[in-house]
């Protein structure tokens, strides 16, 4: 790109000419987004910000509204992974019981894709006039999002005696076929009590090892937040909790505005965000993660 721009500039000196006018302008908007591109992924420096995401959303307090919240983020999530030219797969999902969903599970599969989504950890709250509600009111919504990079298969052991598999009946996304075969699976890791499920497969195998995937990133994540609670207590600090920290507020009424919390970013078109247009916040989120 910054050699096609060099030899335009190189035939305006000799000649002006309108449209290699035009066409330099326009590789100068492509080159400059480039450019903005590298900077923020020069950013990402972590073991394991080039690798794939496994990005979960759960619904908080507010009932009905708040898993329809939910939805509203993980539509959001996969908007902006399309985007992104990311591949993604919704591997768990539970809906709700009037609308939305209970929890949903999605791979996000491209380079930098942890890297991206790991800034949008945290608590999401949603303000407006409940659909809902027949008497109209505001309500306040929340959904939880967690994200943890894909690890390599070999960097987490699990013996199968620590295991508790179940097949059961999926529905919701990931093809007909999960509605009358039992192919979706269940993995409980007894000593944790952590629980993994799959269903967007055609086989029973394939939602196993996809499961088997996840359930090894989520201990690995386990271990890893253990380090880090040891180190802050030998250091006699008090422990944050990114997870139960508040990301960012939707607010649809009385007025409209999504703010970032921790960055202060702000953005008056809220269907522009919901479309998957959160690249702001997350730049401003590892630029912020940089300078601390």
């Amino acid at each position: 790109m910054y050699e096609e721009v060099f030899s335009l500039i190189e035939l305006l000196r000799e000649e002006e000419d309108e449209g290699l006018l035009k066409e330099l302008r326009e590789k100068l908007v492509l080159l400059e987004r480039e450019a903005d591109v590298l900077t923020v992924e020069s950013l990402l420096e972590g073991k394991y910000d080039k690798a794939n995401a496994i990005l979960s959303i759960h619904p908080g307090a507010g009932g009905t509204d708040s898993c329809d919240w939910a939805q509203i983020l993980l539509r959001m999530y996969l908007h902006w992974a399309e985007k992104k030219g990311y591949k993604t797969r919704v591997v768990e999902y539970m809906p709700g019981e009037e609308a939305g969903i209970k929890t949903a599970t999605l791979i996000v599969e491209g380079k930098f894709s942890y890297g991206y989504l790991k800034e949008e950890i945290g608590i999401h709250r949603l303000v407006r006039i409940s659909p809902f509600d027949a008497s109209h009111r505001r309500h306040t919504s929340f959904a939880a999002v967690d994200v943890i990079p894909e690890i390599e298969e070999d960097e987490v052991e699990i013996k199968e005696e620590d295991l508790r598999i179940d097949t059961y009946r999926a529905g919701g996304p990931g093809g007909q076929h999960v509605n009358v075969t039992d192919s979706a699976i269940r993995i409980t890791h007894l000593p944790t009590g952590i629980i993994v499920q799959c269903q967007d497969q055609r086989s029973q195998h394939q939602n196993k090892v996809t499961a088997m995937k996840i359930l090894k990133a989520r201990l690995y994540n386990l271990r890893e937040l253990e380090k880090e609670k040891e180190i802050r207590e030998r250091h006699e600090k008090k422990a944050k909790i990114e997870w139960g920290s508040q990301r960012r507020s939707y607010i649809l009424h009385p007025y409209r505005l999504v703010k970032d919390h921790r960055t202060g970013i702000e953005k008056s078109d809220v269907e522009e965000v919901f479309e998957g247009e959160i690249d702001d916040f997350i730049k401003a989120s590892l630029r912020r993660s940089l300078r601390n």
